[in-house]
């Protein structure tokens, strides 16, 4: 029996990572993360997909996150990415989020976690990349002892290829319509003006013209 752990905020990519491990994986749960996100609608949303696809949903407080770090997530700072790495960079996030959920496999036995994190459509953050994935998998697996895989099926992938792994998956509307991606907390196709939706409706656009056309 195989068992995955879905590190899950409700959006795009992660709803997109459950419906392909409930195809893959025996058994599935979720993980949600509260860090006092501006869109703090993600953990309601995130709850209500879980529920939607009967999967049980776990929500950690990390917080914490808030007093170390400074950033337009969590805090009321306007959204600008004209540097290396955007504003909306959370330090350490991943890395936290990655070492949380391989504690709570390592409880329930899972094996595996997946998540969604991309390094073709990674938005300058430097803990989406496949070599960040693959050392952090190393470190776990030295320091527990046991072997967590970490599974990252859009890595290679930009947004107009994660919507077509969705459709192909048979969720593509449930997609489009219940999930959360925008920086501003708007459901479905979003403000339609933070980089998040910019992104997501490109990438929308870009494979409904190649699907169509």
């Amino acid at each position: 029996m195989s068992k995955a752990l879905i590190v899950f905020s409700g959006g795009q990519d992660s709803t997109t990572c459950l419906a392909y491990a409930l195809k893959h994986y025996d058994e599935v749960e979720t993980m949600t993360f509260h860090y006092n996100q501006r869109h703090a609608e993600e953990v309601e949303i995130a709850q209500k997909i879980s529920k939607d696809f009967n999967v049980k949903n776990t929500c950690i407080d990390v917080s914490l996150i808030n007093d170390l770090t400074e950033n337009a997530l969590t805090r009321d700072i306007d959204i600008k990415s004209d540097g290396d790495v955007p504003n909306t960079f959370v330090p350490g996030r991943n890395i936290l989020f990655f070492n949380i959920a391989s504690i709570a496999a390592y409880q329930i036995g899972a094996d595996t976690i997946v998540t969604g994190v991309s390094e073709t459509d990674f938005s300058g953050y430097p803990d989406c990349r496949s070599d960040f994935v693959t050392a952090l998998e190393h470190a776990i697996h030295l320091g527990l002892d046991r072997h967590i895989k970490i599974d990252t099926p859009l890595m290679d992938k930009d947004k107009s290829e994660v919507w077509e792994m969705a459709d192909e998956l048979g969720v593509f509307d449930y997609v489009k319509n219940e999930t959360l991606t925008c920086y501003n907390g708007i459901k479905g196709s979003g403000c339609g003006e933070c980089p998040a939706c910019i992104l997501r409706n490109e990438g929308l656009e870009e494979y409904e013209k190649r699907k169509f056309n």
